[in-house]
């Protein structure tokens, strides 16, 4: 089970991982909304993060939180994150937001990289409002040359039996596009 390279994080940012995810468009689909508590659990260098933060506003709170300290120091140094970001380093099934805080959780491309993944889930689970919405992107079950091995990747299916294990409720799953899956999910009011 490897973790993403931090040294290959400008991958992270580029432009065409811009054109072919559009993570505005994306969060906006979801359904994130101004004035919402956000967090990206497996932020990297605030590909999400920061266009989140500007759609939520400036007096609502967009957590980057990740494992890899690298990562959130990119984020923080050459970035130029909005006030309202919080950098939050974790450890893999401890995030450091207190029960029920949030409204929107996003979980990119991170759900392949845990080993436990159920007891993630129920970490995020835990610091979400009843009624929150989770959103999980992952990479299809195909071979391609970019992205994780066959190997590592979870299909659809298994990801969503993955969400609703960990107690969630299954709103949408989607093909993002040809390489990736979104799954919509609410924690249960």
């Amino acid at each position: 089970m490897h973790k993403f390279n931090p040294e290959h994080l400008e991958r992270l940012m580029s432009e065409e991982r811009e054109k072919e995810l559009s993570p505005e468009k994306i969060l906006r689909e979801a359904g994130l909304k101004p004035g919402q508590i956000f967090a990206d659990i497996g932020a990297g260098p605030g590909f999400f993060t920061i266009p989140a933060a500007r759609i939520i506003g400036p007096s609502a709170i967009a957590f980057a939180v990740d494992t890899q300290a690298e990562m959130l120091i990119d984020l923080r140094d050459r970035r130029n994150p909005p006030d309202n970001v919080i950098l939050m380093k974790s450890e893999e099934y401890e995030i450091p937001i207190g029960d029920f805080e949030a409204d929107f959780i996003l979980l990119a491309y991170v759900l392949h990289e845990t080993p436990d993944k159920v007891r993630l889930l129920r970490e995020i689970k835990r610091v979400m409002k009843p009624g929150a919405t989770l959103l999980v992107l992952d990479w299809t079950k195909k071979a391609e040359e970019k992205g994780p091995p066959l190997e590592e990747r979870i299909s659809d299916k298994e990801a969503r039996a993955f969400v609703e294990e960990a107690g969630f409720d299954v709103v949408q799953l989607s093909p993002l596009n040809t390489s990736h899956y979104r799954i919509i999910a609410r924690r249960p009011a």
